[in-house]
């Protein structure tokens, strides 16, 4: 008798739209910059950018990624300081293990700072962006405020563009 109960109740409950077992929704998301998109303008891919962080999204975030991008940054723990500089493939897989490290990972842009089309076919684009980043609620970890430029591409013939470079400005 007992049984039936509860598989009458789990089938009313999933039959009116409730799951009583699926995870509890995140309050936090603003669910507007939360939306995938086309990456058919510059400000599209850096919505998909702050998507696949926030949802760690390996495979949205790789395909923003142009085969030829390369990412660069500053070892502050070096005399003199010297760059920091890898390749795609090196760069998903340090994401990947930054994505599996933390539990939740919260990307906010705080706006482009400066967005200037480097050619004639405006196919090339350079935007620098204000972020900030906090792992796990900024428990462990501070939250990080800091400044991006970022060169991203369209190619000829194609709608989407990709980022071709990332430099990350930031000095902490």
């Amino acid at each position: 008798m007992l049984f039936k109960t509860l598989l009458l109740l789990l089938i009313m409950l999933t039959a009116f739209g409730c799951n009583p077992f699926a995870p509890r929704l995140d309050e936090d998301l603003n669910s507007v910059a939360e939306i995938l998109t086309g990456q058919e303008t510059p400000q599209e891919v850096m919505t998909n950018f702050e998507y696949a962080y926030n949802f760690k999204d390996s495979l949205v975030y790789s395909d923003l990624l142009d085969s030829a991008f390369i990412f660069v940054s500053k070892n502050y723990s070096t005399d003199p300081v010297t760059d920091i500089i890898w390749g795609r493939d090196t760069d998903i897989r340090t994401t990947v293990r930054l994505f599996r490290h933390f539990q939740t990972i919260r990307l906010n842009w705080g706006g482009t700072i400066r967005e200037i089309f480097l050619d004639d076919d405006s196919s090339l684009v350079e935007l620098k962006q204000v972020f900030q980043l906090t792992f796990d609620g900024g428990r462990e970890v501070p939250t990080l405020n800091g400044e991006a430029l970022f060169i991203l591409q369209r190619k000829p013939g194609e709608t989407i563009w990709k980022i071709i470079r990332w430099e990350d400005l930031s000095t902490f």
